[in-house]
């Protein structure tokens, strides 16, 4: 999951959007993996893991919205399939007593992970 987790943060930090393709690629290598992976995540990879599909899951739901015909289609059932593994992995992290207060910090330091530093002037 590090790899995935390495690659939302470029993807998150870049100024123009991905292709469908690559996002369809990127979206079917996190299922693939959701899918090996899932049952044996330690705590840390749970919370890589439920980041990614969060962030996924917006932006295709974004995407959704702003796009016609067939692909603005693919992107709603990804998002939609996407919500199960979210709640898989938020009741996962809610079993060992994390909050959702404590998600939404932890997100947001995990964001912050990977925003290039800026340069003092």
């Amino acid at each position: 999951m590090q790899a995935l987790y390495d690659q939302i943060q470029v993807y998150l930090n870049m100024d123009e959007e991905i292709s469908f393709k690559e996002f369809n690629e990127f979206y079917r290598k996190v299922t693939t993996e959701l899918g090996d992976v899932h049952e044996t995540l330690d705590e840390e990879g749970v919370w890589k893991s439920l980041f990614i599909v969060e962030n996924i899951m917006s932006n295709a739901e974004g995407r959704a919205n702003s796009s016609k015909g067939s692909e603005a289609k693919k992107y709603a059932k990804m998002a939609q399939r996407l919500q199960l593994w979210a709640k898989n992995l938020a009741a996962r992290l809610g079993q060992v007593g994390y909050t959702e207060e404590d998600i939404s910090e932890r997100f947001n330091k995990m964001l912050e992970e990977g925003t290039p530093a800026t340069e003092a002037k």
